[in-house]
């Protein structure tokens, strides 16, 4: 069956059921008993229609409304409605991983964006002489390698300057996601000026022979770091990119839809930044072996990429979105249940 027809033959059902659940929903007493009865019982049925949609369709957007109508009802059903602490786990386990894999192709984007500019110039000033000269004095070039670059790791005390570390972050972070409802443009900008910067210095160590001295001081918080800036443009980018190309939605639901997910994304950066300052101030300026640091740097690193690409995937493939509020009531997919035939020529 098409998914024309599944609709047209089921979407009464899912409308009942939504209808039942707001009515329970305001108190007890609100439905009589028979209502109960057939609150439970469209309430299986539309979960098994879930499980078909799931498997037989590919349309994100039926998926994603059909689990928010069976987790109300499933809620109002057995008394599970989420409590603070439910809410901030189902954060952290489900919405934010669930958020970055939706923009995952644009993590791949972002991530271009600012590290083409900076094997670019990190490869011409390693290479070239000239290049390498016109960054700076001669002066200025070698207290930079022998000495500034290092000595700022350790320029305060750890706690301070992890801390200074983690407001930049997440400021730099805060600046790409926001700048990139300006036709994307903004954002792609700050990521390569970024990227041009950290090439430079890559550059300047490779031009003396000294990318181990680099890397070992960059590689502990730089991965994780780097990481989130990406994930944090990407949500630029996909939020820029909803008023390029809204497809199927007004320019307003896109961008509505989209920045509900970014806001879910930049929140949940916070820990990724929180950690990744929390290595530089305590662990790149550190005593530590270059070895042990590094090795630190890429444990934290492939934790947050495994937590993202397998809650990620698993939240995808159970209907989720990672849209802030995806759990209540979809006011947008409310408007496109009034006019099935839009729906159904997506």
């Amino acid at each position: 069956m098409d998914l024309d027809r599944y609709l047209a033959l089921h979407q009464p059902a899912w409308d009942r059921l939504a209808a039942l659940t707001r009515q329970a929903e305001r108190g007890p007493g609100r439905l009589a008993p028979g209502e109960l009865d057939e609150l439970v019982a469209r309430y299986q049925r539309v979960s098994t229609h879930l499980s078909h949609v799931r498997t037989s369709y590919r349309d994100p957007a039926l998926v994603a409304h059909l689990t928010r109508v069976v987790a109300r009802a499933g809620a109002v059903i057995y008394g599970t409605r989420p409590r603070t602490l439910r809410s901030v786990g189902t954060f952290v386990a489900t919405t934010f991983p669930a958020a970055v894999w939706h923009v995952r192709w644009f993590v791949a984007v972002s991530a271009a964006l600012l590290l083409v500019p900076a094997a670019a110039l990190a490869i011409w000033i390693g290479a070239s002489d000239r290049a390498f000269e016109a960054t700076a004095p001669e002066a200025v070039r070698e207290a930079y390698v022998t000495r500034d670059f290092e000595a700022y790791y350790s320029s305060r005390p750890a706690a301070e300057f992890a801390s200074g570390v983690f407001t930049n972050n997440v400021r730099v972070g805060f600046v790409a996601f926001a700048l990139g409802i300006l036709a994307c443009l903004p954002t792609a900008l700050v990521l390569a000026l970024n990227g041009a910067r950290l090439g430079v210095a890559a550059g300047l160590f490779a031009a003396v022979g000294e990318q181990p001295k680099f890397w070992g001081l960059i590689l502990p918080h730089g991965l994780l770091e780097l990481t989130a800036v990406f994930v944090a443009g990407a949500a630029g980018l996909r939020l820029g990119w909803a008023w390029i190309d809204p497809g199927d939605r007004t320019r307003r639901d896109a961008l509505a839809e989209e920045g509900r997910r970014a806001v879910v994304i930049v929140l949940g950066l916070v820990g990724a930044f929180a950690g990744a300052g929390a290595i530089e101030g305590f662990v790149t300026g550190s005593s530590l072996p270059t070895a042990a640091r590094v090795a630190i740097g890429l444990a934290a690193e492939l934790a947050f990429l495994t937590y993202v690409v397998v809650r990620g995937r698993a939240a995808a493939a159970a209907g989720h979105t990672g849209a802030l509020g995806e759990d209540r009531p979809n006011r947008t997919w409310a408007a496109v249940q009034t006019r099935p035939v839009a729906l159904a020529s997506r």
